[in-house]
Order: C-alpha cells, then sequence, then structure tokens
C-alpha cells in the first residue's frame, strides 16, 4: 500500500478506516498504529480516532504487536461468497477437483464489470501463490479471466479491457483488444481457456466458463499448476475440468 494513498470522494474519516483495513488486510504480521500512521500520512490521534470503531466492530482486534484482522471478517468473506451464489458444495467441488489432479482449483465470477477470484483451493499460508482471492487485476492475462470475458458479449468484453486496461506482465501476455478478440474467439471454439506463463512465467492455469444459471453472474472453474508440468498433463486437466462442470452447485436457495 503506499505512504500517502490517493484520496477518495466520500468523508475522510470513512476513507481513512478504509486504509486501515487495506493496510492490515495486506500485511503478513500485525500492524502498529506508528505504521498505519506513517502510511496513512496523519497523526497517531488520528489512527486512534479511525480504528475505534473498527475494534468495537469486530473488523479489527489489537495485539500486542499492532493491529490484526478481526472475528467479524470471515463473516465478510462467506457473505461475498453467497452474494456470488456460492453454496457449501462449491468448496467441496473445488475440494475434489483438487484432489483429483493435484493443482490448486479456483472458483471466479464476473458480475457487474469486475472480476473476482471468489474461492480457491490454495492455502491461505502460502503467500507467493500468484492466484488468490480477491478482485482479479490479470483477468486479461489468467485462463479464468480469458473464460469469464469470452462468454461476455463484445461490447461488454471491450468495455472491461478499456476500464481496467492490459498491462503486461510476462513476454507471453496479450496486451493488445485485437488479439484478445482472436483469443476469446478461440476459447470460445475449444470450450476452455489456457494462460501459459501470460501472468506468471512460472505458472500455467486451464479454465472452463460454466453454463448461465440465471443470476446474472457468469461463472468459471479453473486449476493452474507450474508451467514446467502443463505439457504433460494439459489433456488430464482437461478432462478433469470438463467432468467438474455438471458437478457444480445450483443456486443456493434464497
Amino acid at each position: 500500500m503506499p505512504a500517502n494513498p490517493s484520496p477518495s470522494p466520500g468523508p475522510q474519516s470513512v476513507d481513512r478506516a478504509l486504509a486501515v483495513l487495506d493496510a492490515v488486510a495486506d500485511a503478513d504480521r500485525p500492524v502498529a498504529a506508528k505504521t498505519l500512521a506513517r502510511r496513512l500520512g496523519c497523526a497517531l490521534s488520528t489512527v486512534y480516532h479511525v480504528t475505534g470503531p473498527l475494534l468495537a466492530r469486530g473488523y479489527l482486534v489489537r495485539t500486542a504487536e499492532g493491529y490484526a484482522p478481526g472475528p467479524r471478517v470471515p463473516a465478510l468473506h462467506r457473505s461475498h461468497q453467497r452474494h456470488h451464489g456460492l453454496g457449501a458444495g462449491t468448496g467441496e467441488l473445488l475440494g475434489r477437483l483438487r484432489r483429483a489432479t493435484g493443482a490448486e482449483a479456483y472458483h471466479t465470477a464476473y458480475r457487474e464489470g469486475l472480476i473476482t477470484v471468489v474461492d480457491t483451493t490454495a492455502p491461505v499460508t502460502d503467500a507467493t501463490h500468484p492466484f488468490t482471492p480477491g478482485p482479479e487485476d490479470r483477468a486479461h492475462a489468467t485462463a479464468h479471466g480469458k473464460a469469464l470475458l469470452a462468454a461476455l458479449p463484445r461490447p461488454l468484453r471491450r468495455r472491461y479491457l478499456a476500464e481496467h486496461g492490459m498491462a503486461r506482465f510476462t513476454e507471453r501476455t496479450i496486451t493488445s483488444a485485437e488479439r484478445f478478440e482472436a483469443e476469446a474467439t478461440r476459447v470460445r471454439g475449444q470450450g476452455f481457456a489456457v494462460s501459459v506463463g501470460e501472468a506468471d512465467l512460472a505458472y500455467t492455469c486451464l479454465a472452463v466458463a460454466l453454463p448461465e444459471r440465471g443470476d446474472g453472474i457468469v461463472h468459471a472453474l479453473s486449476v493452474s499448476l507450474p508451467t514446467a508440468d502443463f505439457a504433460r498433463r494439459q489433456g488430464e486437466l482437461r478432462a478433469a475440468l470438463a467432468r467438474a462442470v455438471p458437478e457444480f452447485p445450483a443456486l443456493p436457495e434464497s
């Protein structure tokens, strides 16, 4: 997180509270109040003022080392999954896919112009893993992003790429909208998407978009593995994903 975050529209106290949550969430260890004050560019007393309600509501806890995520955070994650149409069966399906392939498995979704990694089997302790739950800012370079974008109407796809950009992450990254259109056509034709070292040279991922479920969200299942293992396992992984698609749980009852 930058030392002086760009100001956001809205009350400054709300913006600072969110900046504190971001700083604590991005850290590997509890964050001291003095560190937060330095990052936010504010007085120490302001940090204590902002964190008070966050502590009271359970979004933060205070330890001997500093502030850490509080007990309310897991509930937010579960709510986020529910709002993306996930039930308990989705996690079970990802687990089966992980056991069947030995590769980490993911559920990703496109909703209202945003692509999010909603759930994954990757260990939360693996800070080096390139695909973690949260906003996906490399969609054009990942298999799950390609699968989701290829499933959209062309105007929505072009709008997404224009708004989010097509940054180059490796020499293999597609950075041209015209080239991406050709890639989307290929994805639709073959029924799956592949990214060989486009987001991270060390990883290759495969993905399939899921049939429309009537919830207005585009869903995808994917797996990732070291690029060095991809060539000999491509057919096996494609078959495992194809078997998983009809197992994807129906919408949870409201």
